[in-house]
């Protein structure tokens, strides 16, 4: 007989409200009133809070999967565990400290963070979005991106990447405004050009496409970067400059990604940026498996099948859109 025959109306009520907010959370539609209505929820009691981690079971098993996909036998169990909700996946959730991590860190990133919500511009998985400031600036917003807006200040506009990555253009041709954009510990500033900029894990890489930007950090002085050039810094590392392929680093304004000799590991974390759930390799061996070859954003699946077909590796499907990448 099933845990919820035996269980009274109102247990049943509130597992299927922790469903309903599994569905919402994880279809990227949730606001910030709906990030506040969820930890009013699951603050009601132990049971609420309960019923969600139980619900959310699948993703919180696979933790262990995506920080230690060195080990095969992690995979072997999430395969065996996936259709299961049991005690392991509640405790887990119990020592992060209260029923609100679940808003405040979701498992794997499966949705949106309360964090994220609060940002001034944000995109949501796949999603890109386009957005001119009262200065006549225009960024172009990519997948999973958070952006904050600053008063300008002497006619400057003044941007925040907080996290993800944007193409930002000026007038090129006219009397066209500066733009500063703040990301990490840097400040871009440019004006009559055309650049791309990624902040992600830690990591800044700001490429010109067009025209010139400048680049300073701390009491340093600016580091000028030229078209087809780019910048990669990060905190307590110094910049570094180098050539840069301008028609694959803005590949993704065309819904392309491309790849040229790029380790599988790396190609995974990107496309995870992209697609709905989560691809994770069970193996760094695999992992460093080069790859040639570009994909459409609209049909990252593709991936999969050349994961199955070129490297001959098992695929294993699990709900919520997570694979599992590993030998054959």
């Amino acid at each position: 007989m099933s845990e919820e025959v035996n269980d009274s109306a109102e247990q049943q009520a509130i597992r299927r409200q922790a469903r309903q907010w599994v569905v919402r959370l994880a279809s990227h539609a949730a606001d910030a009133d709906d990030a506040l209505a969820f930890r009013r929820w699951c603050e009601r009691s132990r049971d609420h809070a309960s019923a969600f981690v139980q619900a959310r079971a699948v993703w919180q098993d696979l933790r262990p999967a995506a920080q230690h996909v060195q080990r095969a036998e992690v995979a072997r169990a999430a395969q065996r565990d996936a259709g299961r909700f049991g005690r392991r996946a509640f405790l887990g959730a119990a020592l992060a400290g209260t029923a609100a991590w679940a808003v405040v860190r979701p498992p794997l990133g499966l949705w949106p963070a309360l964090g994220d919500l609060a940002a001034d511009l944000r995109t949501g998985t796949g999603e890109q979005r386009e957005w001119v400031t009262p200065e006549g600036i225009v960024v172009q917003l990519n997948t999973r991106t958070r952006m904050d807006l600053r008063a300008a200040e002497g006619g400057v506009a003044r941007l925040e990447l907080l996290e993800g990555e944007a193409e930002i253009r000026t007038d090129l041709d006219g009397a066209a405004p500066a733009v500063q954009v703040r990301a990490g510990d840097g400040l871009i500033t440019a004006q009559r050009a055309r650049f791309n900029v990624r902040f992600i894990d830690g990591e800044v890489c700001v490429t010109c496409l067009a025209g010139r930007v400048d680049v300073r950090r701390g009491e340093a002085a600016s580091t000028a970067v030229d078209v087809d050039r780019q910048l990669l810094y990060a905190r307590a590392r110094p910049g570094v400059a180098r050539p840069a392929d301008a028609a694959a680093v803005s590949a993704w304004r065309r819904r392309q990604l491309v790849f040229d000799q790029t380790p599988l590991a790396e190609v995974v974390a990107e496309v995870n940026r992209y697609r709905p759930g989560k691809l994770i390799l069970t193996s760094t061996e695999i992992g460093r498996k080069r790859v040639q070859a570009s994909f459409s954003i609209d049909r990252l699946d593709d991936v999969i099948a050349l994961v199955r077909e070129v490297y001959r590796l098992d695929v294993t499907t699990l709900p919520g859109g997570i694979v599992l990448l590993g030998s054959a």
